[in-house]
Formats: C-alpha cells, sequence, structure tokens
C-alpha cells in the first residue's frame, strides 16, 4: 500500500502520527488493503466473522442492526478519523459481528486485518485511542437504548431533524431506518409536524420552519391535537 495512505491515516487519527515508520508502513504494505466502495455497498453483515478494522478516509459507514422483521435501527456512522466499535469489539471478543456496515455514500478505507490491527495495537497512543473511542461510542449507544426504551417516536423524530440545518436533506424512509420505525409512521408524524406549522415537507427534503416548537418537543413536550 502506497505511502500516501500512511500520510492520510496519520492526517485523520493522529495517534498514529508517534508510530515508528517501519510497522506504521509495514502493517500496511503486508496487512492491509484499500477499498473504495459505492454507496449502499455492503461491508460487513450480522453474524458474519470480523475481516478486519476499517479506518475511514473518505465518505461514511452506516452501522445498524437489523431485526427479522425486515427494520433496521441506525446505531452510528463511521467517517473519516472515527472509528467502528461493532469491529472493535469482534475483534477483541473474536466473536461473529454485531449489526452490518453499508457505505451511505462513495467510501474509502484501509481495512486492517486482524493480526495488523494486533501489531498496532501494541503503540500504547494508538491502543489508548481505540479505547477511548470505545468508551464514546459505548456511552453514545446507551444513550440510544435510553431513548428507544423511555422516549415517544415523535420527540426523537423531532430531535433527528435538529441540528443539521433549516434544509434537511433526506427521505422519510431515511428517517425511519435512522429511528428503527416504519416509513408510513414517520411519514404521519411529519404530516402532523407540517400542519402545526413546524416544517415544510418537499421531495427528499425537510425545511424546518419552528426550530424552537420542534426542540420543546424533543425535550418533553407534546404535538398539538391532530
Amino acid at each position: 500500500m502506497p505511502t500516501e495512505t500512511a500520510r492520510q491515516l496519520t492526517d485523520l487519527y493522529p495517534a498514529l502520527q508517534g508510530m515508528e515508520p517501519q510497522l506504521l508502513e509495514s502493517v500496511l504494505e503486508r496487512q492491509a488493503q484499500r477499498l473504495t466502495v459505492p454507496a449502499g455497498a455492503m461491508l460487513f453483515d450480522e453474524g458474519s466473522p470480523c475481516r478486519g478494522f476499517p479506518l475511514v478516509l473518505s465518505g461514511a459507514v452506516r452501522v445498524a442492526r437489523g431485526s427479522p422483521g425486515g427494520r433496521t435501527l441506525e446505531l452510528y456512522r463511521v467517517t473519516p478519523g472515527e472509528l467502528c466499535v461493532v469491529s472493535t469489539s469482534c475483534l477483541f471478543g473474536t466473536t461473529p459481528m454485531t449489526a452490518h456496515g453499508q457505505a451511505s455514500e462513495a467510501t474509502d478505507l484501509a481495512l486492517l486485518s486482524p493480526p495488523g490491527f494486533d501489531r498496532w495495537m501494541a503503540h500504547e497512543p494508538f491502543r489508548h485511542y481505540v479505547f477511548g473511542i470505545f468508551a464514546d461510542r459505548l456511552s453514545d449507544l446507551m444513550a440510544l437504548a435510553e431513548a428507544v426504551a423511555f422516549q415517544r417516536l415523535d420527540q426523537r423524530l423531532a430531535a433527528a431533524l435538529l441540528g443539521r440545518g433549516t434544509q434537511v436533506q433526506t427521505t422519510h424512509q431515511a428517517l425511519a431506518d435512522e429511528l428503527g420505525t416504519v416509513r408510513e409512521i414517520v411519514s404521519r408524524l411529519l404530516a402532523r409536524f407540517e400542519r402545526s406549522g413546524w416544517v415544510r415537507l418537499g421531495r427528499e427534503r425537510i425545511e424546518l420552519v419552528d426550530s424552537m416548537a420542534l426542540r420543546a418537543l424533543a425535550a418533553g413536550g407534546s404535538l398539538p391535537a391532530a
């Protein structure tokens, strides 16, 4: 694998900057592969063995868990400079993958083989970085579990719309996948948001008209009567 990949990785993952060049380059040369995949490509699936440790250089990977009925719940997304907790836990525990990962856009990544990952984990700064990100992701997943268990879907939908600007480019199906529900329910809730004057709906676009009302709902408020 060319030195250019090493430069990209050290820029995106600062914990690699102090690694001995020989260790960095030898793992990339012998125990890693560079992958470029289109949007929608499945990188790993639930129940499959872990092929390696992905380091995203560009694009994004959506990590989600499915149900027998075909519904999915998005757990998190891996973007450049971030790590995949599902892959990490699989490599640590030598257990099958507990979720699936799919490129949400055209994605370029370096995939370390399990032996290559083990060699880099011997580098203390990289090891601390991996464990730190693992702890952060675990906290995020605990918050997601709490939201799914204790928050109403309308609250979660309002929260999902906030923080993306006033023009949210997405589909009802994508929001349903993110929230672990079905498109029809999301469409009904968005229609109620629109009747309340909080949003305007367009083709693959949602314009936020009253962010304060959405924020109040996300914090535990109620929708106006239908």
